[in-house]
């Protein structure tokens, strides 16, 4: 579908035909009014697919309705389909340009993508319009302030400096007599020697008890030393430097249970954990921890939203340097520079260490694998496929990293990509990329010599949603997302038969720190 320009229209999956000939101005304007409460109602409530059907139904009374449209704009912007909230915002701003409100919005999801121009340009007319409204000024600010980080990044990128992890000295960092965290060489200080402390973080060589112990350490609410975490992300982002971006898991070759030999040898799937620490733990409670007879395959997005990503990484990256074939990590769209400057991360490491840490987890994000063939025959990625025809297995497998994603091509589609449920592709509701039909699972799968595509990059009321005739699975492993979603969280089994065993789960307590806590400027209006 065209609106008479080059760029397609994202048509709104719960729009309604048009009512308003059948019934009277009087009545069209009751209906749609009584509908706009429903909806305000579920937007109160959290219930925010409920609230946009409640807009949808009245819209198709009232279709110029800039408040209603502007409501529906902000149940999807909570449901984070930020290009869907862009339209209606811009519908809103169309029938009233004198409404605030769709400003607002629109430069509230704009600036959930990255977009701090153009979102500076909403929240001045929002100033305009509302001249001492202070929350007004305030997201203003934030985009001022992002858009000056974002020339001042961009010079400093512009510039061939050495990457941080080549020249920094872990071992410089003195540890204090204070510290009563673990030590990688299980005794009470760092090692004098500063090459056999940095040879303790090569893949496979650091000592599991320092994991297990920093697990505790890091439940009780306390950090891991800087020293450590310093040696731990430079030693990983070398390791991922080497690899490929298409990885070759194969199932172990014994099951998980040492008492039980007929236990079948499998890997676990997880999806999204998004900082939600104490939801990962009840994972490995219920699971097992990783191991080279237990492999996980956690499917991006660590971090950001939830207040804990930081002990979620740690954690991921433990293990995975203390055994590289217990646990394999894939990158998401949230382990990107813009996403963490947003929602949390940024924030967070920064509070808890400092900003040489965070760039170089930045540095890890930027080489982490993007997908990966299970047992040669499951495809695991953290958004979705590919909208172009014919792409191999090889191409992924070629896939420049080092970088942060651009706006389109086979890494974004990859990070970013959605399914649909009708075939071919269209605009994604994000706002970036595509979504892909069944169609495009079938071809690409055929192609490849693969029978199924497991993705994430979604929240789903149960933890896992199949698709797509049975070739496409959903599974995210946050359950009770942000605290407010009410979903259950899911991982997946793939043992010799590749056939998809779900396991679903509630959340847990954690402490008392919301979500989103370290998020600076406009970071609440995405809760």
């Amino acid at each position: 579908m065209s609106n008479g320009s080059d760029q397609p229209v994202i048509k709104n999956a719960d729009d309604e035909p048009d009512q308003s000939s059948q019934e009277t101005a009087e009545e069209a304007e009751a209906k749609g009014l009584a509908l706009k409460t429903q909806g305000n109602e579920a937007l109160m409530a959290g219930h925010y697919p409920e609230a946009v059907h409640h807009y949808s139904t009245a819209l198709s009374h009232l279709p110029n309705n800039a408040i209603i449209l502007s409501n529906r704009a902000q149940a999807y912007i909570k449901l984070e389909n930020y290009g869907l909230a862009i339209q209606d915002a811009t519908h809103a701003i169309e029938a009233d340009p004198k409404y605030p409100k769709g400003y607002y919005r629109r430069g509230t999801a704009e600036f959930a993508l990255g977009r701090a121009k153009a979102a500076r340009k909403d929240f001045r007319a929002v100033c305009k319009l509302r001249p001492k409204d202070r929350d007004a000024r305030a997201k203003l600010a934030a985009c001022d302030k992002a858009v000056r980080e974002a020339a001042f990044a961009a010079a400093i990128l512009s510039e061939e400096s050495v990457p941080l992890s080549e020249t920094f000295k872990a071992s410089s960092i003195p540890v204090e007599k204070g510290y009563d965290g673990p030590h990688p060489d299980g005794g009470g200080g760092p090692l004098g020697d500063v090459d056999a402390e940095t040879a303790l973080f090569e893949p496979g060589k650091l000592p599991r008890e320092f994991v297990l112990r920093s697990i505790e350490h890091m439940k009780e609410q306390k950090v891991v030393h800087k020293r450590y975490v310093a040696h731990l992300l430079i030693s990983a982002k070398r390791y991922y430097e080497s690899m490929s971006s298409l990885i070759e898991i194969p199932l172990p070759e014994l099951g998980p249970d040492e008492s039980d030999p007929t236990a079948k040898p499998r890997l676990t799937v997880c999806g999204d954990t998004h900082g939600q620490y104490y939801d990962v733990m009840n994972i490995f409670e219920l699971n097992g921890l990783p191991s080279s007879r237990n492999p996980y395959l956690f499917n991006g997005d660590f971090v950001d939203r939830g207040s804990f990503s930081v002990e979620v990484i740690l954690t991921l990256l433990l293990f995975k340097m203390s055994d590289p074939d217990c646990i394999h990590l894939h990158r998401g769209n949230h382990e990107t520079r813009n996403m963490n400057k947003i929602y949390g991360f940024e924030g967070e490491v920064k509070a808890k260490y400092d900003d040489r840490i965070f760039d170089l987890f930045l540095e890890v994000f930027s080489y982490m694998p993007l997908a990966s063939v299970v047992g040669g025959k499951v495809f695991v990625t953290h958004g979705g496929l590919p909208t172009e025809p014919d792409v191999t297995l090889s191409d992924i497998r070629k896939i420049k990293r080092g970088c942060e994603p651009p706006n389109s091509g086979l890494m974004s589609d990859l990070l970013w990509a959605d399914p649909q449920p009708f075939p071919g592709k269209s605009p994604s509701k994000r706002g970036v990329g595509f979504s892909f039909g069944p169609d495009i699972t079938e071809a690409f799968l055929k192609h490849n010599g693969l029978q199924l595509l497991v993705r994430s990059h979604e929240v789903k009321d149960e933890g896992y949603l199949v698709e797509h005739g049975g070739k496409t699975i959903t599974v995210f492993s946050a359950p009770n997302y942000c605290d407010s979603m009410g979903n259950k969280g899911a991982f997946i089994h793939f043992d010799e038969t590749f056939e998809p065993r779900f396991t679903q789960y509630e959340a847990v307590p954690h402490p008392d720190v919301r979500p989103m806590a370290y998020a600076a400027g406009m970071g609440g209006l995405f809760m």
